[in-house]
């Protein structure tokens, strides 16, 4: 008889956190994963072919996370992999004592586990929300990491 004890910590999809793409079709603007990190590409350059007969493209991207600058160069017919990006805009509720965000997504749904960002939108974000605006926080999502990148002003309340 099988033994019928396996435990399973984690309960997903098993769905993968990024899909291949050709090197090539990558754009400008778009996402790639460049040192296991997703990267938003903000320099692209393809050299010509070479004696050994494949062009290279030269990408440096910004780490959506953590802001680093990563660099890298890839065959043009080889596939790299892009990170499924997810992006939501959240409405701010309230910030708690110890930095958490407590925000609603249009559905209702309160979310209270995310952390106000360090560094200077951390501080615009505070600040707007103890001079009493109504704000939405844009949340990105990728590779099982999540964070508020951008605020802006909630116009649609305003009335």
């Amino acid at each position: 008889m099988a033994d019928l004890d396996d435990q399973f910590d984690v309960a997903d999809s098993g769905a993968s956190t990024t899909y291949p793409m050709q090197c090539s079709a990558l754009r400008k603007n778009g996402f790639v994963m460049l040192k296991s990190r997703p990267c938003k590409i903000v320099e692209m350059s393809t050299s010509k072919t070479g004696k050994h007969g494949h062009a290279k493209v030269h990408m440096v991207g910004i780490d959506i996370f953590s802001n680093k600058k990563y660099e890298d160069i890839c065959p043009s017919t080889h596939n790299m992999d892009v990170p499924h990006v997810k992006r939501e805009d959240l409405q701010l509720i309230a910030i708690s004592d110890d930095g958490f965000l407590t925000m609603m997504n249009e559905g209702g749904d309160l979310r209270e586990d995310l952390k106000v960002p360090d560094g200077e939108l951390g501080d615009q974000l505070r600040a707007d929300f103890d001079n009493g605006k109504d704000l939405l926080c844009t949340v990105l999502k990728a590779c099982g990491e999540e964070c508020v990148i951008a605020i802006k002003t909630n116009t649609a309340l305003d009335k």
